[in-house]
């Protein structure tokens, strides 16, 4: 079933066409990436999408009850309400319903039979409405996403940016839409949850449309690829990996024909000179109006030659001592919680090493600590190897001026640069025209990213501390990074999510996780290949000790026969017994409703407490109802 037509659409800025022409359709169950470099206009085309922008030509069809859900990179939240607030707000009904019940069980303590009678109506209407099954699967999903259940009610002021970024994706996925619209949805998530999120959107029904720089989310996770040009637009029935190779076979062919064309120009031209003014004048005149006719074919946009321009270089550097960090007894806590303790790390010239974990296991503050940028309260030595030269890319670009323009900010490093020179050195970093002139104030992530790294190369370094350096790149700049990165001669400690990253860069990686540190004498590609081997042992032995030895075939087949039987019958007494239960607890709800319209209105406390008793008894009932219907089914069956 469509969900969503685009059909000729054009936008721009100004009169510069940002995207022109662009169709396509979506289907539920579609799962597609939308690729091209920073600022070329997939946030822009998603919010027209979204019908939070008009377009100048073309038009946006949605299907008219298809629900939509919107993940924006700008964490665009209201401060206020709770975390369950935010999941739930996609379903105003129960939203409504609840804070309806709030108030009706705050009346209920007078004891007024009217009181008790709307508290018991607005409890089956939140039941009937599937509240509590809804606030149950928000609470599964909020804690994949990171929040524990103490956390969903917590004021959502009181988030942190990476915090609100992970809420947004969640109230998104709880919206239960059919079309969702996802612009970065991994920047605040760690691997496991990244690897947990790719499993879910391959099992939604929904039409998914996602923008991502990370190539190994978009394989996992896509079927088809949208590439976005400013003067093209090509749909790709593949994922992210085949249609790299699949677009450069397509520009080869498009660039061929556009020569064999020019060359055919050139020979007609040169056929109409030579004869316009002789015997085969008619010919000549014949040919030149064929020429005027002729529709010219334009060289192929390549809209990734510009992104691949970027030239992350390093400079000539001292070669340092064999032994560059010997720490030992490192500890940190935050938030009085101890994030690892008496850690020691020896790191060696030439190591790239990947510090990997959960949020909030202490990676950045490990990688400070060994920086020498830790806090007065954290332990632990850390002797540093000789003609180090250090430099830190720091994710939240704290070491950015936002008041002044790139100029100002190279030559604050190098003031021997005049403007002319930092501009041309700022080009190798995609920074032209009038863009060295701006203030960084108004650059988006991508073009901050690149204007920090382009301050950590202008010295030479030979010891490189980089926390999310690909966080806000766009895919050839993190792969011509990762190339800079692999040729480095020196020494290099990374945090980072992007597992191609991980893999084409890393030779070691620093796991910290529960508070333990683990350094492993491999790159995170044969890392990641035994963890999974691990993990899959586990769940065998696992297997294995709760089954018997392997009998013979005959006798396997009637063992598990007989088990069979054994699960059903045991599925039927449940039943029997769950709907006794249930029988006797309703009678008890019954009576409890009668004593709560009975009860004295002046002792409110012990109005309190039956009031909570009989909510208590209530949601086990619907427990036990949910049980007996999924257990009545499977014997049905």
């Amino acid at each position: 079933m469509t969900v969503l037509e685009v059909t000729s659409l054009r936008f721009g800025y100004l009169g510069e066409p940002l995207f022109n022409d662009v169709s396509f359709s979506l289907a539920l169950g579609d799962r597609v990436a939308m690729v091209a470099p920073n600022g070329a206009g997939k946030s822009t085309l998603l919010r027209l999408i979204a019908g939070e922008l008009e377009p100048e030509e073309g038009f946006v069809l949605r299907r008219k009850e298809a629900r939509l859900a919107y993940y924006r990179q700008s964490h665009e939240l209201s401060g206020n309400g709770t975390v369950l607030d935010a999941f739930l707000s996609g379903f105003q009904e129960i939203v409504v319903l609840r804070e309806q019940l709030a108030n009706a069980e705050h009346a209920a303590a007078t004891g007024s039979s009217e009181a008790l009678d709307e508290l018991g109506r607005l409890q089956d209407a939140y039941h009937v409405a599937q509240g509590d099954a809804l606030e149950r699967r928000v609470a599964e999903l909020g804690s994949r996403l990171g929040f524990a259940t103490s956390d969903l009610d917590r004021a959502v002021s009181t988030l942190s940016g990476g915090e609100r970024g992970r809420l947004l994706l969640g109230v998104s996925l709880a919206s239960d839409a059919e079309l969702l619209l996802l612009d970065e949805p991994t920047n605040h998530l760690d691997l496991e949850t990244i690897t947990w999120l790719e499993g879910y959107l391959r099992g939604l029904r929904a039409a998914v449309l996602l923008v991502s720089h990370d190539r190994a989310f978009l394989d996992a996770t896509t079927d088809k690829t949208l590439e976005l040009g400013a003067r093209s637009f090509r749909v790709y029935p593949v994922k992210y990996s085949d249609y790299v190779v699949a677009r450069e076979g397509d520009l080869e062919r498009e660039r061929t024909v556009v020569l064999r064309q020019q060359e055919m120009i050139a020979k007609t031209e040169d056929f109409i000179r030579r004869n316009i003014a002789g015997q085969n004048t008619k010919q000549a005149q014949g040919r030149r109006k064929m020429l005027e006719k002729l529709e010219r074919a334009e060289n192929p946009e390549d809209i990734w030659s510009s992104a691949e321009r970027v030239a992350f270089r390093f400079s000539p550097a001292l070669r340092s001592g064999d032994i560059v960090i010997d720490a030992k007894g490192l500890t940190a806590s935050r938030g009085g919680r101890t994030l690892f303790e008496n850690v020691n790390i020896l790191v060696s010239r030439g190591d790239r090493i990947a510090v990997v974990g959960p949020n909030g296991a202490g990676k950045t503050t490990l990688l400070k600590l060994l920086a020498g940028r830790g806090m007065p309260d954290d332990r632990g030595s850390v002797k540093r190897g000789t003609n180090l030269q250090e430099g830190y890319f720091d994710q939240h670009l704290g070491e950015l001026d936002p008041s002044l323009t790139p100029v100002d900010e190279v030559r604050r490093i190098r003031g021997d640069f005049t403007v002319d020179g930092a501009r041309q050195y700022l080009a190798r970093f995609r920074f032209w025209g009038d863009d060295p002139l701006r203030r960084v104030a108004g650059f988006s992530g991508g073009e901050r990213s690149r204007l920090a790294l382009a301050k950590l190369l202008l010295e030479p370094r030979n010891l490189l501390y980089l926390d999310e350096p690909t966080n806000h790149l766009d895919i050839p700049a993190a792969e011509i990074l990762e190339e800079a990165l692999a040729g480095f001669e020196g020494t290099v400690l990374f945090v980072s999510h992007d597992r191609r990253f991980l893999e084409n860069v890393s030779t070691r990686v620093l796991r910290v996780q529960n508070g333990i540190c683990e350094l492993f004498s491999t790159n995170f590609a044969d890392f990641a290949e035994q963890e999974q081997l691990r993990l899959e042992a586990e769940t065998e032995a696992a297997r294995g000790r709760t089954a018997s030895k392997e009998p013979a075939a005959g006798k396997a087949t009637f063992e598990e026969n007989k088990a069979s039987r054994r699960e059903l019958e045991r599925k039927k007494r449940r039943v029997v017994d769950l709907e006794k239960e249930i029988a006797r607890s309703e009678a008890t709800v019954d009576a409890m409703r009668a004593r709560l319209r009975e009860h004295s209105p002046d002792d409110w406390e012990k109005l309190a407490e039956l009031a909570a008793q009989e909510q208590s008894l209530q949601r086990k009932i619907d427990s036990m109802l949910m049980e007996w219907a999924k257990l009545s089914e499977e014997v049905d069956a």
